[in-house]
């Protein structure tokens, strides 16, 4: 097993593109260390509702409201969580989903790098095995490290889960393990959990040994792999 930079093609520029964005650099690090709720009202806003910000301060009484933290540490965080999200939600439909795609990738691989080894966390890389044709598309975030690698599918939403998407995930974890390889496969999905699991339950390409990280287990990424 061995991994390789994804080639370079339109794609990989326009998309590079979208990743070099100052403000998918500016959600992720504000994200990284935000709490469930304002996790949730990022997701809630950059959906693109039309809706004043005094409207979304009043549906987060617990970020903005009487209920809110004392803390002004926080209190400050959730107001730039809740603006960042208003410039993505600003942004035109084509544009924005592309932003939030490279959003949930950047804040995948910050979370990773605390627990990970300088330099094991890649973004757009392909995972090779002899004898094996190459996957075309590459994997968002991997960690190369030992004792065993990682490889992660990030998508922004539920509906993002396909076929085409797990069985990448799981051929990849499948062909490791035929080269006495350990390859940890997991899919990261800004949404809630259950949301995920009815739309896996719809799945029939294989899934089991497929990890699931979602809005709600995010700090997970954080810790040591198991």
């Amino acid at each position: 097993m061995r991994f390789q930079d994804a080639a370079q093609d339109a794609r990989s520029v326009v998309y590079a593109g979208i990743q070099a964005d100052p403000l998918v650099g500016r959600c992720a690090v504000l994200l990284a260390d935000a709490n469930p709720a304002e996790r949730v009202l990022a997701r809630a806003v950059m959906n693109g509702e039309t809706i004043e910000p005094d409207h979304w301060r009043a549906m987060f009484p617990t970020l903005f409201g009487s209920g809110a933290t004392d803390d002004a540490t926080v209190l400050a965080r959730s107001e730039a969580i809740l603006q960042a999200s208003l410039a993505v939600a600003d942004r035109g439909e084509q544009v924005r989903s592309q932003v939030r795609g490279a959003l949930v990738e950047e804040l995948t691989a910050q979370l990773l790098m605390r627990r990970s080894v300088p330099g094991a966390v890649k973004r757009e890389r392909r995972i090779l095995f002899d004898g094996v044709p190459a996957e075309i598309h590459p994997y968002d975030v991997t960690v190369e490290a030992a004792p065993a690698a990682e490889a992660y599918d990030c998508k922004w939403g539920a509906r993002g889960i396909n076929a085409d998407v797990l069985h990448q995930l799981d051929d990849a974890r499948a062909h490791a393990s035929d080269e006495d390889e350990r390859l940890t496969v997991a899919l990261v999905v800004f949404d809630a959990r259950r949301s995920c699991e009815v739309r896996l339950a719809r799945q029939s390409a294989p899934h089991g040994a497929t990890g699931l990280v979602t809005i709600e287990s995010l700090d997970a990424l954080a810790l040591p792999a198991r």
